[in-house]
């Protein structure tokens, strides 16, 4: 024990010794400042030792008188230093001068003098207001500047003349309103340029050509909302570039596409609503992208991110309105590893999107409101090599009955293989507010299985299906809707429909424009039954514009009051016919129709009904049957009276060879001639306000058997 105490004790005594040694008072060293040997990384990152004057926070108004000769790294920061008058030349092997943070209100009056060696200056946080022409042209070496967090507002087009060998530029949080291309002329060696935070007001093409040979380009909070198509040309070599916190309304594509070697995107905190189809396409080396914390963003579309073979990690984290990433959002991506889709608005993620990315180790979708149905199924089918991050934070939202519960804990064998639509709540507001004149997008999105089709209902009450096309109105295939030079004409009541062979969900938004909303049409809800058959009635309802979704319900009406079971279901506003099937016979039910308004009132009609009984049907077929074979023997009758009289023709004029032949061609004439067939068909049209859809039955068949109209 004594020998570890005498090592610990000399091992002590070595590190005090070294640091009297290093910070040994120096007879030249400035009063209150610290000399002393540091680390110190070169803007290449070589490591060396440099000797450091350290006078930061000293409230000095002036620099000190005299330095150490063989200072090399000299720091003033946070002072109070507003002019330096004597020139520092001789320092020769002076490489850093950090003057931030003080009151230098002009470069004009920073007189440094002839520095060949200086490789960084440090002139951020003070009170700059412009760039004269050749203001640091004595610094010929020079290879860092940092000019950022000042109040530059002009820079003179031969400012950095003389600077050839920069390559790191910081003007970023300045008052600069235009980017000029004549600045980055004399700097064709700079890799890095921070100009963000500016109030730029435009870029225009080609502002950054001269930069070949440029690396990280960023463009941070400068209110951008365009990018045009040439204005990141030249840019050959740009490897990472970010647009943090703008305000782009969709990817800036084209420009994108100039920049052939990029690998790192950061599109975060942009108002983008959706991630378009041929957004990232043919981008062959981008390795990183993020697109995380945007406010309005709701869907990834189909083919979104398209042949991207060096991609490996896609960030789209705390969106919270993502609610859809189509299955094929994510075509050829052979070298993805990682997706970051936690704290979004995802219902699920479907399985189609992970069996497209060959190479997904690990996937992140904690903190979103997980459906536990068939779409995410194949969670839990352990089929799957794919690490999902966090999952004690990833729970199910719905259905109620796995409310709560981990979503890897739910048995696959306990979810359908099919499932009904279900729309995003986020996916789109209730209410949105137009002026005359602008444009509205319209998201709809929904995940089910089978994937379900999407379309809108106008106020009118018109069917816009995908592709629709016309002059105020366009439907995209993934379910946005536009509304183009939108008035007051437009202003009311849109309703998205999903829809797959289960089932149907719908979601409503109302659009004012310019505070007006058009008020429902008076007139009360008239239901009227169409036809009664022996398991089916079939109802049809009238209501004014501006409802919502319509509730059927129908039950049993019990004399002797006991419990009977209820159905209900939900048609969109479109729909004005709806066939109830699978009843019993000689039943009586009451049929309640339920029209809701956007305004919060409702109309409820309901009519009692009682279905036919099995003789009354057995009657009808009677009759029926009756019916056929009465016209069967009438043209039966017709059709041998025909033949006689062709037969006595024809042997008059001596052809009774040809008789046999008419025989056989006459037999069909009568037919053809009245329409009429054995099983002839006729059509049934609905007559909702959507497009009619023409149902083929045979004529003996009344009732209507699907109930989707």
């Amino acid at each position: 024990m004594k020998d570890v105490s005498f090592v610990d004790r000399l091992f002590v005594g070595l590190a005090m010794a070294s640091f009297v040694v290093a910070t040994e008072v120096r007879p030249d060293c400035p009063k209150l400042c610290v000399c002393e040997v540091r680390p110190w990384f070169s803007p290449s990152s070589v490591y060396m030792e440099a000797q450091t004057v350290d006078c930061n926070d000293l409230g000095l108004f002036a620099m000190p008188e005299k330095l150490p000769v063989g200072t090399q790294v000299l720091l003033l920061q946070t002072n109070n230093v507003a002019k330096i008058d004597k020139p520092l030349d001789y320092l020769a092997n002076i490489t850093e001068i950090d003057l931030s943070q003080n009151n230098i209100s002009s470069i004009s009056d920073v007189h440094l003098g002839t520095l060949a060696q200086l490789l960084s200056l440090h002139l951020e946080e003070n009170w700059i207001r412009e760039l004269p022409e050749r203001c640091l042209s004595e610094m010929a070496n020079l290879q860092e500047l940092y000019m950022n967090h000042n109040l530059i507002s002009s820079i003179s087009p031969l400012a950095f003349q003389g600077l050839n060998n920069l390559v790191r530029l910081h003007l970023n949080s300045n008052k600069l309103k235009v980017i000029k291309r004549e600045w980055f002329e004399p700097m064709p060696n700079l890799e890095i340029l921070m100009i963000g935070e500016n109030p730029v007001l435009s870029i225009d093409d080609m502002s950054f050509k001269p930069l070949s040979n440029l690396r990280s380009l960023v463009l941070t909070r400068m209110n951008l909302s365009q990018l045009p198509d040439d204005a990141l040309a030249g840019l050959d070599n740009l490897e990472s570039i970010s647009f943090y916190d703008n305000i782009f309304p969709e990817v800036p594509h084209s420009a994108l596409r100039n920049v052939k070697n990029l690998k790192f995107l950061d599109l975060n905190k942009n108002p983008i609503a959706r991630i378009q189809r041929g957004d990232f396409v043919d981008m062959l080396h981008l390795k990183e992208l993020g697109i995380n914390s945007m406010p309005q963003l709701v869907s990834i579309d189909s083919f979104a991110l398209n042949n991207l073979p060096e991609l490996t990690k896609i960030e789209a984290t705390n969106n919270p309105k993502l609610s859809y990433i189509h299955p094929n959002a994510f075509y050829k991506l052979p070298r993805l590893e990682t997706l970051m889709l936690n704290g979004n608005a995802l219902s699920a993620l479907h399985r189609i999107t992970v069996e497209s990315l060959p190479n997904l180790r690990e996937v992140s979708m904690h903190s979103n409101p997980i459906r536990c149905d068939c779409v995410v199924r194949w969670m839990n089918m352990n089929k799957t090599h794919i690490r999902f991050m966090e999952p004690d934070s990833l729970y199910c939202v719905e259905p109620p009955e796995y409310e709560g519960q981990h979503v890897r804990q739910v048995h696959f064998r306990e979810m359908m293989e099919i499932c009904l639509p279900l729309i995003s709540p986020e996916s789109m507001p209730g209410h949105i507010k137009a002026q005359n004149g602008s444009s509205v997008s319209l998201h709809c999105r929904a995940f089910a299985e089978p994937e379900p089709d999407i379309y809108w209902i106008t106020p009118s009450g018109t069917r816009i299906l995908p592709n629709t096309v016309s002059d105020k109105f366009y439907m995209h295939p993934e379910g946005t809707f536009d509304i183009y030079d939108i008035t007051e004409n437009e202003a009311g009541l849109y309703t998205c429909v999903a829809h797959n062979l289960v089932g149907a969900d719908l979601k409503s938004v109302s659009v004012e424009v310019n505070g007006f909303f058009p008020q429902p049409a008076n007139g009360s809800l008239n239901v009227v039954v169409n036809s009664v058959e022996t398991n089916s009635i079939l109802v049809s309802w009238k209501a004014g514009s501006g409802t919502l979704a319509t509730n059927i319900k129908w039950y049993i009406v019990s004399e002797a009051n006991h419990p009977t079971t209820a159905f209900n279901t939900r048609v969109p506003s479109d729909f004005q016919v709806y066939n109830l099937t699978h009843l019993s016979p000689t039943t009586l039910y009451k049929v309640c129709v339920e029209i809701r308004g956007i305004h919060y009132n409702h109309d409820t009609k309901c009519v009692n009904v009682t279905t036919k009984g099995l003789e009354l049907a057995a009657k009808d077929a009677e009759r029926w049957d009756a019916a056929v074979i009465t016209v069967f023997g009438v043209l039966l009758a017709m059709i041998s009276v025909a033949c006689l009289l062709i037969y006595v023709s024809l042997r008059n004029h001596h052809l009774y060879g040809d008789i046999r032949k008419c025989d056989s061609k006459a037999l069909l004439t009568p037919v053809e001639a009245t329409g009429m067939h054995s099983s002839f068909f006729t059509k049934l049209w609905v007559s909702g306000k959507g497009l009619p859809s023409g149902v083929e039955v045979k004529a003996t068949v009344i009732n209507v058997s699907d109930n989707a109209f």
